[in-house]
This record gives structure tokens, sequence and C-alpha cells, in this order.
């Protein structure tokens, strides 16, 4: 029983456990990569024209991005904490949601739906921010991989909850928002006092790179096969017996990563503490002493830069560097006896606060790109509903899903192939940036075009380049304006998700569609005189909502959108201009 207890408490503080309980939450956490599902049973529920649904999209938009709150409490909150918070937002907005939706509960104003809609979605950030500072903390030397296996789980969350759903049978959509708003909240209660930190610091194993890869294998299988369903299950009519065996495989897929724990719990050897100590203090001191070898330089060669005299660099080359040698000396001697007290703004590469990033112009241009191509992207994917609607697509649900996976794969494809971009070539990360927005540019293009299947086609390219933007724009502020304030800096940078929602979905494709939507209403009212049947029939004189068909519905504010992704482009490749310098003093060393 001793063995037995010991083995027990070992796998309930085992790190893996605590990073596949906080998979299974990102899993469930995505909620607002949903609302291109549920916004046309809110718009047909409702009554809404399309400038009240994106006026609830940017909301959603507000909620998912603004964590300011989340990000603040987290650093004064136990994780259970934080995800009783979520929870208790995501069941109140979406529940209460649910029934107005069902008409158990009287509808609101507008303003009200917003509010609603924005509680709901803001759970999502303590759940996000729970998921990442609790596994960061646990795996302290391999954040790039933990922070991107969490953000691709909450991209394909989406997808798994509309698989979900399918499974159910209900000819009732309304159930889907039910879901939004039990099934998060359920899983954060379930998960609360396991995903904690459990000193993962002290459970480095050299198995740590097998478990990595086992998981990114995982990644890539449930990718595929949720691809594989969505397509099988839009091209034929499957029976509920085959639904629900696909479902059941994909829950599978979903709990095999518990393998690692189990498998470490029982094969492991119990270590002495004073061995994972040593173990820790070592790679700590070579940790600070790096630190020590990366800042010392830096600040002495800034220094220099501000210090040297002009007409230095008109010297020969050899005299130069003995005049910045001997000045270099002077300072260290300086700053060493308390002589000098360095005061200077800091250079790129170095720790930058937010304040200081805003006044750089490499930092707006970085915004602006970000605003154009995933401002862009997202009123695609909230807009997604009555796109596919408007050429004809009865099931909305198949895009939303596969727009979730493309999500997914773009920030675990942006992500490796930019590092490659900056370990093996010493470039800067924006030029895969500009690959990512010219995709997303032909995207929008297809859309605008609606030519046959080309909505399968343009969620592709759009959902990949979304993707990308958040594996590749955070890596590169941290890089340029340093880590030590990097979550104020990412909290600016989210702004421009909403910003460009509000830009390109409330003001320009919603309003686009209503002005078309009101002349196709126009035209059947004065048809209706001589063949009312044939048009009450076809559905255009149904009681309801303005109702938009046929791709002249989002022509020209694809083309719009379209448009801008190429002016980001252009202004990742002004990034990519100016900041080469850097990258090469950044990354040289990697290629000698």
């Amino acid at each position: 029983m001793g063995a037995l207890g010991d083995r027990l408490r070992a796998f309930s503080t085992n790190r893996w456990l605590v990073f596949v309980a906080a998979m299974w939450l990102q899993s469930m956490a995505g909620i607002g990569y949903l609302f291109g599902a549920i916004s046309p049973v809110i718009k047909a529920a409702l009554g809404y024209n399309q400038r009240q649904v994106a006026a609830l999209g940017v909301a959603k938009d507000l909620g998912d991005c603004v964590g300011f709150l989340a990000g603040s409490l987290s650093a004064v909150l136990p994780s259970w904490a934080m995800l009783l918070i979520g929870s208790a937002q995501n069941f109140l907005g979406y529940g209460w949601l649910w029934l107005i939706v069902t008409r158990q509960a009287p509808a609101l104003p507008l303003w009200m739906m917003c509010v609603l809609i924005y509680v709901g979605t803001n759970g999502e950030t303590f759940f996000n921010t729970t998921a990442l500072v609790t596994c960061i903390q646990n795996f302290p030397k391999s954040r790039g991989q933990t922070v991107g296996i969490m953000k691709g789980f909450a991209g394909l969350s989406s997808a798994i909850l509309t698989q979900l759903y399918a499974v159910m049978h209900t000819p009732d959509h309304a159930t889907l928002v039910f879901m939004v708003a039990v099934g998060p909240s359920l899983v954060a209660l379930g998960l609360m006092f396991i995903i904690r930190p459990v000193g993962g610091h002290r459970q480095v194993r050299p198995s740590d790179k097998n478990s990595f890869l086992f998981i990114y294998t995982i990644c890539l299988l449930l990718a595929s096969y949720l691809v594989g369903v969505m397509l099988v299950q839009d091209f034929m009519q499957l029976s509920d017996n085959v639904v629900g065996i696909l479902t059941v495989l994909l829950l599978i897929l979903l709990v095999l990563p518990i393998m690692i724990p189990v498998t470490l719990t029982l094969s492991s050897k119990t270590q002495h503490p004073i061995e994972e100590a040593l173990l820790f203090e070592s790679s700590k001191g070579e940790t600070s002493t790096s630190q020590e070898k990366e800042d010392q330089p830096e600040v002495i060669l800034s220094e220099v830069e501000e210090e040297k005299p002009k007409d230095i660099d008109s010297l020969p080359p050899s005299e130069r560097r003995k005049r910045i040698a001997e000045l270099q000396t002077k300072l260290v001697q300086a700053a060493a006896r308390g002589g000098v007290r360095i005061r200077r703004k800091p250079h790129r590469g170095e720790n930058f606060t937010l304040m200081q990033a805003l006044v750089k112009a490499d930092f707006w241009l970085i915004w602006c790109s970000l605003l154009l191509g995933s401002g862009s992207g997202l009123t695609v994917i909230d807009n997604l509903g009555q796109m596919s609607q408007a050429v004809g697509f009865k099931d909305v649900h198949i895009f939303v899903s596969l727009t979730s996976i493309w999500n997914f794969l773009g920030r675990v494809g942006g992500g490796y192939f930019s590092e490659i971009i900056i370990r093996e070539h010493a470039y800067p990360r924006h030029i895969a940036l500009v690959i990512a927005q010219i995709l997303m540019a032909v995207g929008h293009f297809l859309f605008a075009m609606a030519w046959p299947r080309t909505m399968y086609i343009g969620t592709f390219l759009v959902g990949l380049g979304y993707g990308a933007h958040w594996a590749i724009v955070p890596a590169a502020v941290s890089e340029l304006f340093g880590v030590k304030h990097f979550g104020a800096m990412y909290n600016f940078l989210t702004v421009a998700n909403p910003t460009g929602s509000l830009i390109f979905s409330g003001l320009i494709a919603s309003n686009l569609y209503d002005y078309e939507a009101e002349k196709q209403a126009q035209g059947h009212q004065i048809t209706a005189l001589t063949s009312p049947r044939l048009l009450h029939n076809m559905g255009f004189l149904a009681d309801g909502p303005l109702k938009c068909e046929g791709a002249v519905c989002f022509f020209v504010s694809s083309l719009i959108m379209s448009a801008f992704c190429v002016v980001g482009a252009g202004l990742s490749l002004m990034v990519v201009y100016r900041t080469k310098r850097v990258y090469t003093q950044l990354y040289r060393s990697n290629r000698t």
C-alpha cells in the first residue's frame, strides 16, 4: 500500500499530468471561434440585421482579446480561482444567451446582448492565462513548445465542439449555444485542482523530447482526422452509428496523451531530492551565467554608441577599433566605481517598456500589419455563417470547423518555419508573415469570386494565414523589444484583433451586406406583384431579417480585405528591411 500511495502521489504531482489537463482545457477554451456557427442562430431567433450581428461579433472579439484583468489576477490568485472565475463568466454569458435564443428569457437590448457576449467570451481569457502561465512555470526550459501546443489546441476547440454537437443528432441549432455555455465550464471545473504549478523544474527528464514529439504527433493526427471527418460528413450522408464511432475515435485521440504521465509514473525510479535540487541549481547557475554574458556587452556596447565622438567613424578600421575598445574600457571602469549612472534609451533587441516601444516606428509597423492581416481574417471567421449561406451552403458548421483546423496548422507551421528562417539564415521572422498575408489576400480574392468550391480553398488560405500571425508576431516582438515587459506588449498587440474586426466587419462587410440585401428585397417586392407564391416558397417573402444571396453579398468587402492584406504584406516587408541588421546580430552565432 505504501508503494501504491507513493505512485499515486507521484502521478498527481507529475508535470505532464498538468500539461495534458491543460491541453484538455484548451481543447474547449476557444469558444470565440464558434461565433461564426452560432451567429446565424442568434440572427434568426432575434431578427437581427447584419449590422447588429457585426456588433455582437465586435463584442465577442473584445471579450476574447482583452485579457488585462485575467493577466493581473493571475499574479495574485491560485489557478483554481482563475478557472472558477472563467467558468462563471462563460456560463453566465452564454447560458443567458441560450435562454434568450430559446425564448425562455425575454430578449434584451442590443447593448446588453453585447455585454452578455463579452462576458461569456472573456471567460476564455481566464482559461488561456491559467493554462499558459501554469505550464510555463512547470516547463521553464520548453516555453516555445509549451505555448505553441496550448494555442494550437485552443484553435482546434471549435472543430472538437462541432463534432460533439454532430453526435447529438438534434435539429435544434440552439443546442450548440448550450454546449458553448456548459461544455467549457464543466471541463474547467473538473480540472481546476489538477492544473497548478507542481515544481516542474525539478522533474526534467531525458525523455521530455520524446514526450513532446508524441504530443506533436497527436496534434497532427487530430488535425488530419478532423479534416477527414468534416469532409466526409459534408459530401456523404453518414448514419448515426458511424457518426458515433467517429466521435469515439476523436475522444480516444484526445485521451491518448495521458499515457505520458502514466508511463513516467510506472517506470520512474524514485530520485533523491538533493539530486534533483543539485540538477536544478546547476542549470540555474548556467542560466544566470549566460544571462550575464548576454547583458554586459549589450549595455556597454549601447553606451559606446552614444558616447563615442562623431569623427570616430572616419578613422581607419584598426584605429577605430582601438578607440572604441578604449572607450568601452573606461565605461566599464566608471560603471564599476559607480561614477557613471547609465540612463539611456534601449536599442532594438534589448528590454523595452510598453511606453518605450510605443514611440518606435517598428512597433507600430508590426501592429498595423497585424491589424490588417488578423483583422481581415477574424472578419471571415465571424461571418463564415453568412458567407457560406450566401453562396448556397446550408451547413455552415463545416467551414467553421475547417477554419479552426487551418488556424491550428497555421500556428504550428508559422512558428516552425519562422524558427527555421531565423536559426538557419539569421533573417527577420517577418518574412514568413509576408508569405502568410499574401496567401490571405488570395483567399479573400477567392471569396469575392465565389467560384465553385472556392469556399474550401478560401477558408484554408485565410485560416492558415490568420493562425500564422499569432505564432510569428508575438515571437518577433519578444526578439525586438525584449521579454521583460512582453506581457504588456502582447496584450496591446491583441487589441489589433477587435480593432480590425470593427473596421472590416462592423464598418465595411456588414454595411455592404445589408445594402445588397435591401436591394434584393426591393427587387423581390416588385416581382412579388406577379408571382408571390414562387418568391414565398423560395424564402424571400418569409418573415425575418433581411437576407442576401449570391456572390455579390461579400464581393466588394472581400476585395477590400484582399487589397489591405497586400498592404499588410508591404508593411511586413518594411519591418524585414528595418530589422535585418538586428536579426543578423542576434542569430549570426547560430550560423557559424
